[in-house]
């Protein structure tokens, strides 16, 4: 692994809302840290109502992790556009991320332990 990327379960119960909504509630949530970055949460997608989520033409790729897909969250009242990000093919170092979904926590996002 990327000597600076650890990734690990993350302990407890996790949940991640937007617009007001709840998105999903995972106990098998992983936390990857990156250097000195914030941690993320990545939810797996089986526990995130994927239904709000819209794939979007925004990709970005990371030297250690691979090509990044883009997702907005769509509620009743509002877009948030490329809020969600997954690699849906990441490196063998990250292969534990794969079939995970992570959110941008700042706005109207919010992931959290509950």
């Amino acid at each position: 692994m990327a000597q600076h990327i650890t990734i690990r379960k993350a302990d407890g119960t996790w949940s991640v809302r937007a617009g007001g909504a709840v998105l999903g509630e995972s106990i098998n949530a992983l936390e990857l840290s990156e250097g000195d970055y914030p941690s993320v949460i990545y939810f797996p997608r089986e526990d995130i109502a994927m239904a709000f989520l819209d794939e979007t033409e925004k990709s970005t790729h990371c030297p250690h992790k691979g090509d990044a897909r883009y997702f907005s969250v769509v509620t009743k009242s509002t877009t948030l556009k490329d809020v969600a990000w997954s690699y849906e093919d990441p490196k063998e170092d990250v292969a534990r991320i794969k079939g995970h979904v992570a959110f941008y926590t700042d706005g109207d996002v919010t992931v959290e332990q509950i």
